[in-house]
């Protein structure tokens, strides 16, 4: 209970460590992939937002005729 051992600094420098042990570990993609998987969200993402703007047309026009 007497011991005031100050272990901040050993365990910021452990964690350092393993973090760049960790970052070194990761696969990053090559450009061509991202590019791709790029391409793909970005239009399926257009897709997506062109079937809700003609449902939402469609739901729209279905009620104003119905009321």
């Amino acid at each position: 209970m007497g011991d005031t051992v100050n272990n901040e600094s050993a365990q910021k420098k452990s964690f350092f460590k393993g973090l760049k042990s960790e970052f070194a570990k990761i696969v990053w993609p090559d450009k061509e992939t991202v590019t791709k998987q790029t391409i793909a969200v970005i239009s399926s993402a257009i897709a997506l937002g062109l079937i809700i703007g003609i449902l939402d047309l469609i739901i729209k026009f279905g009620l104003s005729f119905i009321l």
